[in-house]
């Protein structure tokens, strides 16, 4: 593994990679949750080349990529990450391409946190999107996991997602190729998401900033916003809540290690000290076990898990 991160260290420096590389970099300073060990390599490239002659040197390598929203929903190994970590921070445009009549239609980039881009659209009184207030997240790993609140997912306001494979090539998937479902897509792991097109409708905009306000108000009564999570760590079963059930299960509370679940919304883990990966996992198998032998129901985890045991 050395090698192969010393060849494409030098690979990058080879074609002029524009951005930053770190080496050993601990993933608990880019992580929501603030838990993780160390990626081998954590690279914040600056432009579309750059990612990807990043992307063709680590295939080179045949060292494994992983791609970085803005580190929410996001649950790393103490044993860290094995290969490349990418950043997509620079990636945050946000234009205007069409503007006719009552509707609008925007180009967003990747790295644009999620809430700025409600933000914008407040401002500028561009309505669809405004129920998503609150999410964290950046709008590439919006769009991979079809993020979703009050009854509104990111899917309906999409009408094409641009991705670059691991040879450097640019795709652009239409509306007619794209499948969501409950918190996931079609969208593989072999890709970069680059851009996204959203269509919304025109409307004032203190109308759409009052919508987006009243939306965050009700999460902000029912959601730990301000705490070190991951947001929801359990996907919803068909027809209930993941976090009625837990807390149906008594688990409000509960706590291993420095993890704990949740008094606000049960299915929301808190790291209140210095937690590592081995507590949240360890809190998730007996939240599921409680609410299996409680309910009856098998809770998925909503929450991504990568990298090595430590």
């Amino acid at each position: 593994m050395m090698e192969a991160l010393t060849e494409f260290n030098k690979a990058l420096e080879r074609v002029n990679f524009k951005g930053t590389v770190k080496f050993g970099e601990p993933m608990s300073a880019h992580t929501s949750l603030r838990i993780g060990g160390a990626a081998d390599v954590l690279a914040f490239p600056e432009d579309v080349l750059s990612l990807k002659n990043l992307l063709v040197a680590a295939k080179a390598q045949k060292l494994p990529v992983f791609m970085l929203g803005a580190g929410t929903n996001l649950l790393v190994r103490d044993g860290g990450i094995e290969g490349i970590v990418v950043f997509m921070e620079a990636f945050k445009r946000i234009e205007v391409i069409q503007d006719e009549g009552g509707k609008v239609r925007l180009f967003v980039e990747a790295g644009v946190p999620l809430p700025a881009l409600i933000n914008f659209t407040g401002n500028k009184g561009y309505s669809g999107i405004e129920a998503l207030a609150g999410i964290p997240g950046s709008v590439g790993g919006a769009v991979y996991m079809n993020a979703g609140s009050f009854g509104a997912e990111i899917k309906d306001v999409i009408e094409a997602v641009t991705v670059m494979d691991m040879n450097g090539k640019i795709t652009v998937l239409r509306k007619d190729k794209l499948k969501f479902s409950y918190r996931s897509s079609n969208i593989s792991d072999d890709v970069v998401i680059l851009s996204a097109n959203i269509a919304l409708k025109k409307d004032n905009p203190e109308a759409v900033t009052g919508r987006i306000r009243e939306f965050l108000k009700k999460k902000k009564l029912t959601q730990p916003l301000g705490e070190r999570s991951a947001g929801c760590v359990f996907k919803n079963p068909g027809g209930d809540s993941a976090g009625r059930l837990i807390d149906a299960a008594g688990c409000k509370g509960l706590k291993t290690g420095g993890v704990e679940v949740s008094m606000l919304h049960a299915n929301y883990f808190i790291n209140r000290d210095r937690a590592s990966c081995g507590d949240f996992i360890k809190l998730m198998e007996i939240v599921k076990k409680k609410v299996r032998e409680h309910t009856g129901n098998m809770l998925e985890p909503e929450i991504k898990i990568i990298g090595k045991e430590d």
